[in-house]
């Protein structure tokens, strides 16, 4: 059975050429898929109800579902979607006040191999890549839940975006072209894959590069990070430099702020050395609890302290907004299981 969710026009077109139907069917189907968000072939009113049944015979809209709906305080709505082999994963919409954004979290794996001691997501080690109908489906599914349209994607759910380098392109470029939202929109999140780093600087893409960074040295780091060993910082940096001066685009840096641990006054100034010649913003993200470690937020004077440091030293520094903390839908909180 073909699922048409993920189906670029062209390929809806070639479907249609071998339905003996016009090119113009294509179109109304497409629209359907990603305008509407329709869940079902019985939806799209105005195909003939004969075409209906023969496209019913080969093909469904998805064979993606919502195993479980969380719906957190603050409005944000965390889905647990399941594939048709039952592997599952969580994929996050969020809203916020007085903006018009609707921002989808989306993951790239099923589980994360890079295992960042403060991240729930690589405790159930890794499964397998999310092919490129199963990440375009996790936003599909929010549109078809909610009747809302989404205008910004983040790879910043489960998974290592770079390690699924060749899906997450090509579901970008469907997010951009059939989903009509703008590159500049759209944020890949990496731990540090340096080689798929310096791929991405010569494609040259107008979507925004964020690295998880979350210390200012190879020691502290590599305590968070199993990555640092394999991607050491100093050659992260390396490699961050060549990506601006390719792309002329400003990264974004995320770094958590865990008390005692990476957030103090001095740690603060060694990252704006760090960062000094970079061009970038950072954004600080006060840590989520997880289960598997004995970590704690920092004090809102802590994190004040720490921001006021680094932006002493010019940069742009925001403190990310919580988001869905009371249904683990926050950063770092994803693990892609029922319960």
């Amino acid at each position: 059975m073909i699922v048409l969710a993920g189906l670029k026009l062209t390929e809806l077109e070639a479907l249609m050429e071998e339905l003996k139907a016009t090119k113009f069917r294509a179109k109304q189907i497409h629209n359907w898929i990603y305008a509407k968000s329709v869940s079902s072939i019985d939806e799209m009113t105005n195909l003939s109800k004969d075409f209906r049944e023969k496209l019913k015979g080969i093909a469904v809209v998805t064979d993606t579902k919502i195993k479980v709906k969380q719906v957190s305080s603050d409005g944000t709505i965390k889905y647990l979607v399941e594939y048709p082999d039952g592997e599952c994963v969580e994929t996050v919409l969020m809203r916020f006040d007085n903006r018009a954004n609707l921002t989808a979290c989306v993951s790239s794996q099923v589980g994360c191999a890079v295992n960042c001691s403060f991240c729930a997501t690589g405790k159930g080690g890794f499964k397998r890549n999310l092919t490129v109908q199963e990440i375009i489906e996790q936003v599909l599914t929010i549109q078809r839940d909610t009747g809302l349209k989404v205008t910004n994607i983040v790879f910043m759910g489960q998974g290592e975006p770079l390690l699924n380098m060749d899906n997450v392109l090509k579901a970008l470029q469907i997010f951009n072209d059939d989903f009509q939202i703008g590159a500049r929109r759209i944020t890949i999140s990496t731990s540090g894959i340096i080689p798929q780093i310096n791929k991405l600087a010569e494609l040259e893409l107008q979507s925004t590069l964020a690295i998880s960074l979350h210390a200012p040295n190879h020691e502290l780091r590599k305590t968070l990070m199993p990555i640092e060993n394999k991607y050491p910082i100093g050659e992260l940096k390396k490699a961050l430099l060549n990506y601006v001066e390719k792309t002329g685009r400003r990264i974004t840096i995320e770094y958590i702020l865990i008390h005692g641990f990476n957030d103090t006054p001095e740690i603060a100034k060694e990252l704006a050395y760090f960062l000094k010649d970079l061009k970038c913003n950072i954004n600080l993200i006060p840590y989520n609890s997880v289960i598997e470690n004995d970590y704690k937020k920092p004090s809102g004077n802590d994190i004040m302290k720490f921001k006021y440091l680094l932006e002493h030293s010019g940069k742009k520094v925001t403190v990310r907004l919580e988001r869905g903390a009371d249904i683990d839908a926050a950063c770092g909180q994803l693990r892609g299981r029922a319960g």
